[in-house]
């Protein structure tokens, strides 16, 4: 005879993630202070006496050719402006960026949005291959790229693999760029973020282009990755 009481079931296993990693978008309060950050990069750098160090040529008479732009992370509020003389200068080429996916790179990539520059959100730790897959798409429609090579979490000045084989993908050039202001402020992270203050000197700084062979080696991308850091640090003076 069966029993009539019913048995117990095991409960179903949780499904299993799919290992996407959706990239975090900005929220209104985000979007309100991105503004406000977008205003006072403005208002700063009309105040700021420029000058200009560019061997190349790349930015004071940029060719109609793309590039892929390096920086520290730590000289990001100013590249903006640097981008929108940049387009000026070559004829309205678009850039797009590598943003964190992460809360914190939302709100930046709300900040690019405001001039102009198309957010590809990623890093080395998530959605690396994805984000790659994406600046190659945005380099084939003619964007220049720009990355920052030891964010979004460091160590500080050293570069990381993906930039190189980036320029590798797509056969664009790596510029080196890098500012360095007289006047700033110096913020307690972990790339001791610099806040440029009104009316200051600043050096903007361009260095030569790098070229990454399609068919280069590991051991050549390794050299290329060294080179490209010597470079920015040449250009950076702390």
């Amino acid at each position: 005879m069966e029993d009539s009481q019913p048995r117990s079931q095991k409960p179903p296993r949780p499904a299993r993630p799919s290992g996407i990693v959706v990239p975090h978008q900005p929220t209104f309060l985000q979007r309100l202070g991105a503004w406000i950050v977008c205003v006072a990069i403005r208002v700063v750098s009309a105040t700021l006496r420029y000058r200009w160090n560019d061997p190349s040529g790349r930015f004071v008479n940029p060719p109609s050719t793309r590039s892929i732009f390096a920086l520290w992370h730590n000289r990001l509020v100013l590249c903006p402006e640097a981008h929108r003389l940049y387009r000026k200068r070559n004829g309205g080429l678009p850039t797009a960026a590598l943003v964190s996916a992460s809360k914190d790179g939302g709100f930046l990539a709300a900040v690019l949005e405001h001039f102009r520059i198309q957010p590809v959100r990623g890093s080395s730790s998530r959605r690396g291959a994805r984000a790659l897959l994406e600046l190659t798409k945005w380099a084939k429609q003619g964007y220049s790229l720009a990355i920052t090579p030891d964010g979004p979490r460091g160590p500080c000045y050293v570069v990381q693999e993906g930039i190189v084989s980036l320029a590798q993908l797509t056969g664009l050039p790596i510029v080196p760029f890098s500012y360095n202001v007289r006047w700033k402020i110096r913020l307690n992270s972990w790339d001791r973020f610099v806040i440029p203050l009104p009316f200051s000197e600043c050096d903007m700084n361009v260095g030569v282009p790098i070229h990454v062979p399609r068919d280069a080696s590991q051991e050549q991308r390794a050299a290329f990755r060294e080179q490209l850091q010597s470079a920015l640090m040449e250009l950076t003076c702390d």
